[in-house]
């Protein structure tokens, strides 16, 4: 006998909104988090734009103390405790350094660089011959699992507490993680998520690939299209998502909200084969992550009411809509409703499937589709496969019972998770 794995926490850090409420009401009104930095176009960015959250110094205080902000130069780290911790109250806990350690509740939570900017200040000072000035926190700042380290250090949890890195598909394998530890019985809880910095060093190399738009620098909020006829590049993101899971035995013994439930998922690889390469994925296994994780949710394509996309932005994003009609064998008038937070973001990297996947987990606890802005001008072979009012440019309100979240990442991996709205 399986646990069944409810949601009973969100928490996110996102360009467009920091805290629930904020970025909840932003997804509804189709509110932009991308902007134009000066930083980038001075050290040479074709690219200028990007979406990095707001956080001041006094909202810092409110997550880390003065101690451990001390030589601190991590958004990565920061992002991820910020989302983590307010999941972790938004579900009902309270954070305590001196309380009881917790043997029942874990973490796992993923990054795709961790501290780049702590990297570079620490190797100047090499250098320099000055090493004894690198400071205490430089390896766990530097080292990939260092947002589980001050994570689970902070929350004080003593079931499994690990980092993942899978590029975009990160955090969305993140929760697939923590779903079947709970599911197996091997814990009661478990915080989930990913968390992605705002370093200049993170984004220059994907502008030197040239995947990047360079085209919206007088204009930011236009500059990601996902889907359009006239997308020409992701913009870069930035930030954290986190999700508290829980059994759902667990969860109504002590009466929690619940969000949602976890059907199911799957997690793949297409092994850079059949068109498949470090950078594009193979379309056969695509469509097998989704098939896969329809039967592993034990439901069928025909009850999938929304789908949450990688969509990018790019080339590829009609390849996508391509492999989600092949594997649910559904198209035109017959599609689910479909729509990509990127839209409002842009791509944040490690942290686009958590922060992706709580704006999913939003729309079925609120009952609505979020739009996808800028895709006034549907691209030609999306609209020859799928109707174009399945792609809504505004906030619709509809009963939503299943949301397919799914992303693709670097290395040719692919993850696909399956929410349901919870009914007793």
């Amino acid at each position: 006998m399986k646990n069944r794995v409810v949601i009973t926490g969100l928490g996110v850090v996102a360009p467009n909104g920091v805290g629930l409420e904020a970025f909840t009401k932003a997804l509804k009104t189709g509110t932009s988090g991308i902007t134009f930095h000066q930083e980038l176009q001075d050290k040479g960015f074709s690219c200028c734009i990007g979406g990095i959250p707001e956080v001041s110094e006094e909202k810092k205080l409110a997550y880390l103390t003065p101690l451990q902000l001390r030589g601190f130069n991590s958004t990565s780290i920061l992002y991820g405790c910020m989302a983590g911790i307010d999941a972790w109250k938004d579900a009902g806990f309270s954070v305590d350094e001196n309380s009881n350690l917790d043997y029942d509740s874990g973490l796992i939570f993923g990054t795709g660089t961790s501290g780049i900017e702590k990297f570079r200040e620490s190797i100047y000072l090499i250098d320099e011959q000055k090493v004894r000035r690198l400071g205490s926190t430089s390896v766990v700042q530097t080292m990939a699992s260092g947002i589980s380290a001050y994570l689970g250090g902070i929350l004080g949890f003593g079931n499994q507490v690990t980092t993942n890195s899978s590029a975009c598909t990160t955090g969305t394998e993140a929760l697939l993680v923590g779903f079947e530890r709970i599911k197996n019985g091997k814990a009661k809880r478990m915080l989930v998520g990913s968390s992605s910095d705002s370093s200049l060093y993170t984004w220059g190399g994907f502008d030197a690939m040239r995947v990047m738009t360079y085209k919206h620098n007088e204009t930011p909020e236009k500059g990601s299209r996902p889907m359009s006829e006239t997308a020409s590049g992701f913009v870069p993101g930035s930030g954290s998502g986190a999700l508290v899971l829980e059994s759902l035995e667990s969860a109504l013994a002590r009466n929690a909200t619940i969000y949602a439930e976890v059907l199911g998922g799957n997690v793949n690889s297409g092994g850079q084969r059949n068109s498949g390469t470090l950078t594009a994925p193979n379309p056969e296994a695509v469509q097998k992550c989704i098939t896969d994780a329809l039967l592993d949710s034990e439901i069928v394509a025909s009850e999938i009411d929304v789908i949450n996309g990688h969509l990018t932005a790019t080339s590829k994003d009609g390849l996508e809509i391509e492999n989600w009609t092949n594997a649910l064998q559904r198209k035109g008038a017959d599609f689910p409703y479909i729509n990509s937070l990127k839209s409002m973001v842009g791509h944040c990297l490690a942290a686009a499937g958590a922060i992706e996947s709580v704006a999913s987990v939003l729309q079925i606890k609120e009952q609505f589709v979020f739009p996808n802005i800028n895709c006034e001008d549907i691209h030609p072979e999306i609209v020859a496969l799928i109707s174009s009012d399945k792609i809504p440019t505004k906030m619709i309100e509809k009963n939503i019972n299943i949301v397919a979240k799914a992303s693709f990442g670097f290395g040719d991996v692919n993850a696909c998770v399956i929410f349901k709205k919870y009914i007793q």
